[in-house]
């Protein structure tokens, strides 16, 4: 069950650097919510308020309730801007939402599997998270909490499309990439570095050794470049 979220806001009159300044001075976020069929609006929220809302993943994807002076809204956060140093918001950007208007929004990625995939329990492969999230295109009713992928049938050097998840999206809805023919993958499992030279080395002295020998009895190029280098006299 997805989880709701509600954003009390008020009209915010004051702009400007300084009216800024002092409304985070006096716990206030500036916002602006625009798209629809109404003008941009100026609000301000409780930056508290804000803050425990924030914590949870589903409320960056989710369509969110914003009621401005006791007018309730649809919409869906765009932009956040944080204090580079301190864990505080600046400012925030909500977009309007119509119901009958598809729009595009960054959804998380919930990895499951990869601990008991082949090419890890097996093959002694990694796995590598190649996104954390992808973009959606759809009705804002179709819109995901999140998109699961499953890594448990991987083996190494294999991965996950975009393709492979479409499946998860309501009828109408695509991810942006796949649209644009981009299928792109998500998750991946491969050797660790160290073990993908090994393993071609070995595979390269493995068919140096069945390499048979030139005519005359000299070994061929390739099997003569694994013999060792004799001792020298002492």
């Amino acid at each position: 069950m997805k989880q709701s979220f509600v954003i009390s806001a008020e009209t915010r009159t004051v702009h400007g650097k300084g009216a800024s300044r002092r409304l985070r001075h006096e716990g206030k976020v500036p916002a602006i919510i625009y798209g629809g069929t109404e003008n941009p609006q100026s609000i301000q929220v409780s930056h508290n308020e804000l803050m425990k809302s924030l914590k949870f993943e589903s409320f960056y994807s989710a369509i969110l309730k914003v009621e401005i002076d006791g007018k309730a809204e649809q919409a869906v956060l765009k932009d956040l801007h944080r204090h580079p140093v301190r864990n505080e918001v600046m400012h925030m950007d909500l977009q309007r939402v119509l119901a009958h208007v598809p729009l595009r929004m960054h959804i998380p990625l919930h990895f499951k599997g990869g601990d008991v995939a082949p090419g890890v329990k097996i093959g002694g492969g990694v796995v590598e998270h190649q996104q954390i999230q992808v973009e959606v295109e759809c009705l804002p009713k179709d819109l995901p909490e999140f998109i699961e992928v499953d890594l448990s049938g991987l083996n190494v050097n294999e991965a996950v499309h975009l393709s492979q998840l479409q499946a998860q999206l309501a009828d109408g809805a695509t991810f942006y990439e796949l649209k644009h023919g981009n299928d792109i993958s998500v998750a991946a499992i491969h050797l660790p570095r160290q073990s993908a030279a090994e393993a071609a080395t070995e595979a390269a002295e493995a068919a140096a050794a069945k390499a048979p020998a030139a005519k005359g009895g000299k070994a061929t190029p390739a099997a003569a470049a694994t013999k060792t280098a004799p001792a020298k006299k002492k």
